[in-house]
């Protein structure tokens, strides 16, 4: 990992993993990839694309009524709310809208196959500036991934043209270090977003359960977290283990499916809360704005006092193995 400030790109730390936290590391992996991958596990026709949810139509003893919205309606036994941010299943289920946190986000996705492969060793590049960090990190022999995050009262407008978003993207970098700068002129203006970072701090005694009766919430759906730990996705899949785990077992032994929910949210809250807040909190550090707040970093905190193993010490979570479950005979 490489550390800089946007200040003539001065490095203010370097290190590897090995070194600093044994047995840590860190993967990159394209999104597209990981889901195709996981797909590829699933029976031929398994999966209906074009499928998006509009509501939950209604819930008895024969399932949950699913309206789509092309009109089609689907009556389920089980449903996995694995939806995002923006989950019509958890609306129904009584959650608020994540809460926005003050940030917002590019990212990107550079690509070289034209010319013969991305230049970059294996390493995480983070630059920090005054409420604005940026940083990239390769995740295949042709592709580079990348982010800025910065400081914003409101989301704003929302805007589709690819070409202004990069160009906003860039006019925010001006001036700093030039590979950063390379990597988001070699994105494609399709590969570039634009978000909100939100999140939803599940509050013991007032947050609403995360299973009713044969539905149950997982990943961003159940709980958004901002991206400042690396933890979004990995923490949804942790969830798709424990829940396969137990809701394995309950399906094909026709057992109570909604015990095994419960279940699966008893054992993930004391996991999911805790990363939501420290996700939160290290957002609002690294964003500070303040002058003399960003010397004290760049001069003190991140050369002399950070140390590696204890901040990534939320990462070391084993959640389990699927094990076979031989169906009742």
């Amino acid at each position: 990992m490489r550390m800089r400030s946007s200040a003539g790109g001065l490095d203010l730390r370097e290190f590897s993993f090995e070194e600093e936290a044994p047995g840590q590391e860190v993967r990159a992996v394209e999104r597209r990839v990981l889901l195709e991958t996981l797909a590829s596990k699933l029976p031929p026709g398994a999966i209906s694309f074009s499928s998006k949810l509009k509501s939950i139509a209604g819930q008895g003893p024969e399932g949950t009524l699913l309206e789509l919205q092309d009109g089609r309606r689907l009556r389920s036994k089980v449903v996995v709310g694995c939806d995002g941010v923006n989950s019509p299943i958890a609306r129904w289920m009584g959650f608020t809208e994540p809460r926005f946190v003050g940030h917002m986000a590019f990212r990107g996705l550079a690509d070289y196959a034209g010319a013969g492969g991305q230049p970059f060793e294996p390493k995480v590049n983070y630059i920090y500036g005054r409420g604005l960090r940026a940083g990239f990190v390769p995740v295949s022999p042709t592709k580079v991934y990348w982010f800025i995050c910065f400081n914003r009262p409101t989301p704003g407008p929302k805007n589709t043209d690819a070409a202004a978003l990069k160009r906003e993207a860039l006019e925010l970098v001006r001036g700093w270090p030039d590979d950063l700068v390379a990597v988001m002129r070699s994105t494609p203006d399709d590969a570039v977003v634009k978000t909100p970072l939100v999140d939803r701090w599940l509050w013991p005694g007032v947050a609403p359960p995360a299973s009713r009766g044969g539905v149950v919430l997982v990943g961003d759906a159940w709980h958004p977290m901002t991206p400042n730990l690396g933890q979004g996705a990995c923490c949804a899949l942790e969830d798709a283990v424990v829940l396969a785990r137990r809701l394995a077992p309950a399906v094909l032994a026709g057992g109570d499916v909604g015990e095994a929910m419960s279940g699966y949210e008893r054992e993930r809250w004391g996991r999911v809360f805790p990363l939501t807040a420290r996700a939160g909190l290290v957002g609002a550090l690294v964003q500070w704005g303040n002058p003399l707040v960003c010397a004290v970093r760049d001069g003190v905190v991140i050369p002399r006092l950070v140390r590696l193993g204890p901040f990534l010490e939320h990462t070391n979570f084993e959640c389990g193995l699927l094990e076979p479950v031989a169906p009742s005979p």
